[in-house]
């Protein structure tokens, strides 16, 4: 029996609560179905920089590299958000994308029956939502050439995309798109952004190798309109870094909160970074009532493409959904009236669920870092 490596990046604020329990989640999986995992955690972001002076630490990046997945949970926080400090915990986040050659982030958006009334949206635009956002990672103005402010004050980040990269997560959409309901739609700011313009062109021209799948293009702010107007009518968003950054975060209220989301952070083979697309929430660390499902969702994200468990992976995501129709609500998706529970006890339904999958196998363990 093969034993699957896997790397924790707790990070900061609430990362290490809600990756406690994607991997509890992961543990059940492990039981339930026969597989054997190893987890072991590593810092990184803020935490990496107090006990190493680095947001990425070399032993880090060397786990990550060996491990055949790696779940993350948060970065950053007040203690560190000095814009001006030349060390900074998103350089542990961005720089591990980089050195893993993670281009493609996956962001699926699923709006579950159960949750259609919790979402700030009419029910009737979002029932039926079930969409996901593939953002070109590694690209554009968040790695493009870049100035801090001068003495003039002045700066400058530079959005820049070669041919090259824009292609290659082109056909990451579309091949993904042949496997859903065939439509892409393609996000862009071609009337004012030569950059916009490149990305059109690559795009339309990739568009020719897949006849079953039709493109769509539209402008970023255009988007954000229909994201709301119709989302159920979006299928995949083929975004660059920064509009597929914030089309996602906007994505998420469909849903009725950004806890609830999973992102999948992909390059050319298995390994892949698994993180749910919240932050730190560094004003409710410590606490136990951060939603955890953004994690497990990631976790069944990790099991699919990195793993290769498809099975497992639908369990998962078929056990988050019976808690939530079994009436189980963290604090960010309960009313003012309705009962909710805490962090732990989420994953402790979720957990339990996925148990009752099947027999019990083989297992899993912690080891040390």
């Amino acid at each position: 029996m093969t034993t699957r490596q896997i790397v924790s990046l707790p990070g900061d604020g609430v990362g290490p609560e809600v990756v406690r329990e994607g991997i509890q989640v992961l543990h059940a999986v492990a039981e339930t179905f026969g597989h054997r995992f190893e987890f072991a955690a590593f810092p990184v972001g803020g935490t990496a920089i107090d006990a190493t002076g680095s947001p990425l630490p070399n032993e880090t990046l060397a786990a990550c590299r060996a491990a055949d997945a790696v779940l993350l949970g948060s970065i950053g926080g007040p203690k560190w958000s000095d814009p001006t400090a030349p060390v900074r915990p998103e350089q542990g986040l961005l720089g591990l994308r980089e050195e893993l050659g993670l281009h493609t982030n996956l962001r699926p958006v699923r709006v579950p029956p159960a949750l259609v009334s919790s979402s700030p949206v009419r029910p009737d635009r979002v029932d039926g939502t079930d969409l996901v956002v593939v953002r070109e990672l590694t690209g554009g103005i968040y790695f493009g050439p870049r100035q801090e402010a001068s003495s003039e004050g002045v700066a400058f980040d530079t959005m820049r995309y070669s041919e090259p990269e824009v292609a290659r997560i082109a056909h990451v959409a579309f091949s993904l798109a042949r496997a859903r309901r065939g439509l892409v739609t393609s996000i862009d700011k071609a009337n004012v952004l030569a950059s916009g313009r490149l990305w059109r062109r690559v795009v339309t021209d990739v568009a020719r190798e897949y006849g079953d799948v039709t493109l769509t293009h539209l402008l970023v702010d255009a988007a954000a309109m229909h994201l709301l107007r119709r989302p159920a009518s979006f299928d995949v968003i083929l975004a660059p870094n920064m509009f597929g950054d914030i089309l996602s975060d906007e994505a998420s209220m469909l849903v009725g909160s950004l806890g609830m989301l999973p992102s999948a952070s992909l390059g050319a083979g298995r390994l892949g970074v698994y993180e749910p697309v919240h932050g730190s929430a560094p004003d409710i660390a410590g606490r136990g009532i951060a939603n955890p499902l953004g994690t497990i969702l990631s976790a069944a994200l990790l099991l699919r493409h990195s793993l290769d468990l498809h099975e497992e992976a639908v369990a998962v995501e078929t056990a988050v959904d019976r808690v939530l129709t079994e009436g189980a609500r963290t604090a960010d998706l309960g009313g003012p009236s309705e009962p909710t529970i805490g962090t732990a006890e989420m994953g402790d339904r979720v957990a339990a669920a996925v148990r009752e999958a099947g027999p019990r196998g083989a297992g899993s363990k912690e080891v040390a870092a």
